[in-house]
């Protein structure tokens, strides 16, 4: 079980929002969940190092997944791992859509979903009422 010191230190870490996704936790229906990269099954601990902050949606595609396949090579490669990779590395916002820029990023789009209908509306919503849906 991970301590309430410890999941308050990771949301202020993470400012609030999505660590893959980058969506912001205000602009979210559900609140976002203090999870593990590395699942406990897989040998992951609750150490901090071990912990982000992503949205609902990004939780529940990512689950115990370490790794996934990059639709452009179909090469098995790892996950995007927010407490060793940046961000900006790996994705870029194209529109509405995040785009992955390397094998891990593509994986990793694809793995979470991050580009499906719902996330691509909400997005579209959000700069419609003057939000920024990502940052």
């Amino acid at each position: 079980m991970i301590e309430p010191s410890a999941r308050h230190l990771v949301r202020l870490r993470a400012k609030g929002r999505c660590e893959y996704c980058l969506l912001l936790e205000d602009h979210s229906e559900l609140k976002h969940h203090v999870e593990h990269v590395i699942a406990k099954q897989h040998g992951g601990t609750d150490d901090l190092a071990n912990l982000a902050l992503p949205c609902h949606r990004c939780n529940l595609r990512k689950g115990p997944n370490l790794s996934g396949i990059d639709p452009l090579t179909d090469k098995v490669v790892r996950l995007f791992n927010p407490r060793q990779d940046a961000w900006d590395d790996h994705f870029k916002l194209e529109g509405l859509t995040i785009e992955g820029i390397t094998p891990t990023g593509r994986a990793t789009v694809q793995v979470m979903a991050m580009n499906d209908a719902r996330r691509v509306e909400l997005r579209q919503a959000l700069l419609t009422q003057g939000k920024s849906p990502m940052r």
